[in-house]
């Protein structure tokens, strides 16, 4: 951009060549350091007000632009990435790739199977927390539905961690497909309601002991007619929420191709 007089003194003429460091022969105000600062950013109410309570002849600060709560949480990227964890990222993402496959390949929710009874064993000791140090102290249909929101609280403090204290969007993507799946054990759960058949832990199936949560639950609301549906229903969000996790976890490491180093150290700068 090319001032005809200064757009601080209004002194003229100006010289024809105002790029870095050209600057106005009255004042000194720098042509390009002000056309930068002139460009429109988001500028903290802080850093506005000390603008207004600036000496007249300060010059003005250049503001960085904000990232924006996309870029710079769920994409966020070091300076540098080791290559050492990049592979081992890709390797992650097969396996994780893979065995979704073969979860997705043992799922029946009418059958009663979620796909994967190492993660359902992994679920379980959460799922009863929820119940009894948590949630009891909320009444009774709380504590009910505390045993499925504190399965589901695992992979959402994990992703949390990994990506507002870690800035790790990769991890928290493998904490989204971990609550995906966390999701379809809920639906099998769900479904069995309406004449269950499941074992529970006490040894009874629910058409046997008043101990499941989802009969209760759904009885208390007036939905036991629906149990399959909704089970069904929860089922399909709990795959997409897995394929979503990777899917992000994959663009992760493709926007991390172009930072590598050799280092092994170089993603241990803060923030």
């Amino acid at each position: 951009m090319s001032y005809p007089a200064c757009p601080k003194c209004a002194h003229a003429p100006l010289p024809a060549d105002q790029s870095f460091p050209a600057a106005c022969p009255a004042c000194g105000l720098i042509f390009a350091k002000f056309t930068a600062a002139a460009s429109p950013v988001r500028v903290p109410a802080a850093s506005a007000a000390q603008a207004d309570n600036a000496a007249p002849d300060a010059e003005p600060a250049i503001i960085e632009k904000d990232p924006g709560l996309i870029q710079y949480w769920l994409l966020h990227v070091p300076e540098q990435v080791s290559n050492v964890n990049w592979w081992a990222r890709i390797a992650g993402l097969a396996l994780f790739s893979l065995w979704t496959l073969w979860i997705w390949s043992d799922v029946d929710i009418p059958a009663g199977e979620s796909g994967s009874r190492f993660l359902h064993i992994v679920l379980t000791p959460f799922h009863e927390s929820g119940h009894y140090l948590i949630f009891r102290w909320f009444g009774q249909f709380i504590m009910t539905l505390g045993g499925t929101l504190g399965q589901h609280l695992l992979p959402i403090v994990l992703g949390y961690a990994l990506l507002v204290k870690n800035r790790n969007p990769y991890g928290a993507a493998i904490a989204l497909w971990l609550l995906g799946y966390s999701l379809i054990d809920m639906g099998v759960y769900m479904y069995d309601a309406f004449d269950p058949k499941l074992m529970l832990l006490s040894g009874k199936t629910g058409a046997e002991s008043d101990g499941h949560d989802w009969q209760n639950i759904f009885g208390d609301l007036g939905l036991l007619r629906h149990a399959r549906g909704i089970g069904l229903f929860w089922g399909w969000i709990g795959y997409a929420v897995m394929l979503a996790g990777l899917v992000w976890a994959a663009y992760m490491v493709w926007l991390q191709r172009t930072k590598l180093t050799d280092s092994p150290f170089a993603e241990e700068e803060i923030g």
